[in-house]
């Protein structure tokens, strides 16, 4: 078996199938944890209401288990359940295509029965006074929190060589060619023949598969971490947030807790889409200039005691489907081709769970997971043919 890319989901795979006594091959082009694609960056945010779907919550419940397994197995702190806030500001926008997400959330949780309080704006401040919200309504949840991005990458791959996978880092596939008998993936080294292949490249994905090309928007993103000034305390005790302010598409932010202490900042990111780019052409360099933008935009007025200063500035790649949705589906023609990428900026969290999955049906298992919505059928001729 060959897994090609070693980011959170390609890692996932590789875990999973070297535990389950399969010879595994991995490819990446990097050395996974890196800060060249989308698992990067100190935090992920996790949360079981996924206001993206209904589909998503058994994903990210199953996720929750097997980070804590991973923990087990290998030592490595990966998910600090801080609990997690969704605020949502009158006539506030939508998240990952979904209008209502603040409201489409609250649903969810009800539905699947996940904890929960709704808190309106005067218990949004008493709670937590460094937010300075005006007519919010709050979702929070105890159970949502950050997976330690990097540190998860690193553990996940660990065990897989513990388990036996050989690793090939800093190698670079070039093609995957379904063969009669299997799959062949040519590289920058050599060819590796195996009987199924799960891809996994993110942002990679349009070069490597050009046929799925038409489906997939790779989008740069930046996070910044802004200083502390005042109310370091209340920082290191804030939960995760996501914070729909106004009515626009850039009336969004989220962020994180101090997780490295005062001296680490506060990291807050927003999510803009913009003319598509690529791993090769991205500008990797947040400027003061959108710093300061965002610090303008989204923390001023809102975010109390943190300063315009940005210490640590990283530039992140989502890449996008038309409905934000995942692709994770073997190619059309070919079943032993397995592809998991393309989680539209919501996908880490969901990660272990995708990477058990797929791993099972690149056994030619069915998966344990319902995978449909999550088909290339639904994107019908829009998907180009070889």
């Amino acid at each position: 078996m060959v897994v090609v890319g070693l980011g959170v989901v390609g890692g996932a795979a590789a875990r999973h199938l070297a535990a389950d006594g399969v010879a595994v091959v991995g490819v990446d082009r990097s050395r996974p944890p890196h800060p060249h694609g989308s698992s990067h960056g100190e935090t992920r945010i996790t949360r079981l209401a996924t206001g993206e779907g209904a589909a998503y919550v058994p994903l990210v419940r199953r996720s929750h288990e097997l980070w804590r397994a991973l923990e087990a197995e290998t030592g490595e702190r990966c998910l600090v359940q801080c609990g997690g806030l969704v605020l949502a500001a009158h006539g506030a926008t939508g998240q990952h295509g979904v209008p209502a997400f603040a409201q489409a959330t609250m649903d969810l949780a009800r539905r699947f029965g996940i904890a929960h309080e709704v808190l309106d704006a005067e218990e949004v401040r008493a709670r937590f006074p460094v937010l300075q919200v005006t007519d919010e309504v709050g979702y929070l949840e105890p159970e949502a929190g950050y997976l330690r991005a990097e540190a998860c990458v690193a553990a996940q791959l660990r065990l897989a060589e513990r388990h036996g996978a050989d690793l090939r880092l800093g190698e670079t596939a070039r093609r995957v060619v379904p063969r009669r008998a299997g799959v062949r993936v040519e590289t920058d080294r050599g060819e590796i023949d195996a009987a199924a292949a799960v891809v996994a490249v993110g942002p990679w994905l349009p070069a490597l598969e050009p046929t799925l090309a038409p489906l997939l928007s790779v989008q740069r993103e930046a996070m910044c971490w802004f200083e502390i000034e005042n109310h370091a305390d209340a920082y290191a005790r804030l939960p995760i947030f996501i914070w729909l302010h106004g009515p626009g598409p850039a009336d969004l932010c989220y962020g994180f807790p101090a997780v490295a202490g005062p001296s680490g900042g506060v990291k807050v990111a927003t999510e803009v889409y913009g003319e598509p780019t690529t791993p090769a052409a991205v500008d990797r360099t947040v400027t003061d200039a959108e710093a300061a933008a965002v610090h303008a935009a989204h923390v001023r007025g809102r975010l109390r005691g943190l300063s315009p200063r940005c210490h640590r500035r990283e530039v992140c790649l989502y890449t996008v489907t038309p409905d934000f949705g995942f692709v994770v589906d073997t190619l059309p023609g070919a079943p032993q081709v397995v592809i998991a990428s393309a989680c539209s900026g919501h996908g880490f969290k969901h990660a272990p769970a995708v990477g058990e999955a797929v791993a099972q049906m690149a056994l030619g298992r069915a998966p344990t997971q319902d995978l449909a919505a999550f088909s290339l059928s639904r994107f019908g001729e829009r998907l180009s043919r070889p």
